[in-house]
């Protein structure tokens, strides 16, 4: 037993930012780069830290806070639906969930939704569905799943393995076999590693980890004329430009493109845990009793969350904002861009998904002057920044985040 588990009755409550920093370095797995400062409240596009700073944020926990924090109408159906029934097995009916289902496979344009927790546990549905559809279609050999350069799809031993990233499998090797790996925007690259083993192709239309790197809507629209060639599945990763953040419900909406499995999970629930699997065709009806399934998916205090943040979505019009704030932002950007003297290479992205290419190795350091000044955004790697903010964000916002930029720029 090490040493500061001996007398746990010694413990002492944290009320500082440095206490709890202590307790979380004593106590939590490091798995984490945390910042110093406590989080303590949101509300709307705001943060405030336990000393009473305010932070204009521009990440929303990693796009997941889409309809803003705190928003009364997801707060008000949480704290009802807790009153009520928070949890029930998936052995019995839930209106909640039943209903979330014919609203999301509605929206996404598909037949039928798998519940879980997370957008990692969105994927490893989507990969068993994949592995179990090609194996019935094609016999056992067909289990090969493509995959692309940059992306990103979860830290599962099945969704790391997909990651095509080295620098997030290499410390769990040796992986799942039967991956293959792609350059993103190389049809003909596509098409030699597509074969008879060959069960799924899984992209996402923007790649967000890797610093948003949108696949074209040509290549899109390669992909799938492709799989439908092959007769393989299109599995499209929507987890982090689905939920309206790029205009539409589904990025690829966007480009006019349907997937066979379509995964979604951050945003779908404005914070609460939530991940879902959407398919239609073969596809949707492939999965029977006992071949998958979840302790907590799908329960009714997730669904209530679910449906209140759709309804924000829909009857407040954030698509549509994002798409006009967006094209705001970017331009915006675009603007800093041409003013920068090269700091800045590249705007990119769609609606509120972006991604600034800095041509300095600065991205943390402005990631730290942009924090001291109170505006919070991503760094991806040392070069890239990432701006994720909630769909409620306004242009007003966005010229906040600029002049932040620009200043943050002069002192780095």
């Amino acid at each position: 037993m090490t040493a500061h588990l001996e007398n746990p009755q010694a413990l002492t409550p944290a009320h500082s930012a440095e206490d709890i920093a202590a307790l979380d370095r004593d106590w939590v797995m490091n798995t984490y780069a945390r910042q110093s400062f406590v989080i303590e409240r949101g509300e709307g596009c705001y943060l405030w830290d336990t000393d009473g700073r305010k932070y204009l944020d521009f990440l929303s926990g990693i796009a997941v806070v889409g309809v803003g924090h705190a928003h009364p109408t997801v707060v008000a159906a949480i704290a009802e639906q807790a009153g009520k029934l928070m949890h029930i097995s998936n052995l019995f009916h839930n209106e909640h969930q039943a209903k979330l289902a014919q609203r999301l496979c509605s929206l996404a344009e598909m037949d039928r939704v798998f519940f879980c927790n997370s957008g990692a546990e969105a994927n490893e549905a989507a990969l068993k569905i994949a592995r179990k559809w090609g194996k019935a279609k094609r016999g056992t050999d067909c289990f090969e799943i493509i995959t692309f350069h940059g992306s990103f799809h979860g830290r599962t031993m099945g969704t790391v393995t997909a990651t095509a990233q080295p620098k997030y499998q290499a410390p769990f090797e040796p992986l799942v076999p039967g991956f293959k790996y792609c350059p993103l925007n190389n049809l003909a690259a596509l098409d030699e590693l597509i074969s008879d083993k060959t069960c799924a192709v899984m992209i996402e239309p923007i790649q967000g980890e890797s610093g948003v790197q949108p696949a074209t809507p040509e290549f899109l629209a390669g992909v799938r004329a492709l799989c439908d060639e092959a007769e393989v599945l299109l599995i499209l990763d929507e987890i982090q430009c689905g939920m309206g953040r790029t205009g539409t419900f589904l990025a690829s909406q966007n480009v006019g493109i349907q997937g066979d499995i379509v995964t979604m999970a951050k945003g779908i629930a404005d914070g609460f845990p939530m991940g879902a699997c959407l398919a239609r065709g073969e596809a949707a009806l492939t999965l029977v009793p006992g071949d998958h399934g979840s302790t907590f998916a799908g329960q009714p205090l997730a669904c209530a969350a679910a449906h209140a943040t759709l309804d924000v979505l829909i009857d407040e019009q954030l698509m549509e904002n994002a798409s006009a704030t967006g094209e705001y932002f970017l331009n915006a950007l675009k603007g800093l861009q041409s003013s920068s003297n090269g700091d800045i290479t590249e705007v990119r992205g769609h609606g509120l998904m972006v991604g600034v290419q800095l041509g300095r190795p600065v991205a943390r350091e402005l990631m730290k002057e942009l924090l001291k000044n109170g505006v919070i955004i991503n760094a991806v790697g040392d070069s890239i920044l990432r701006l994720l903010p909630p769909l409620t964000v306004t242009p007003e916002h966005c010229d906040t985040v600029v002049a932040a930029i620009a200043a943050a720029l002069q002192a780095v």
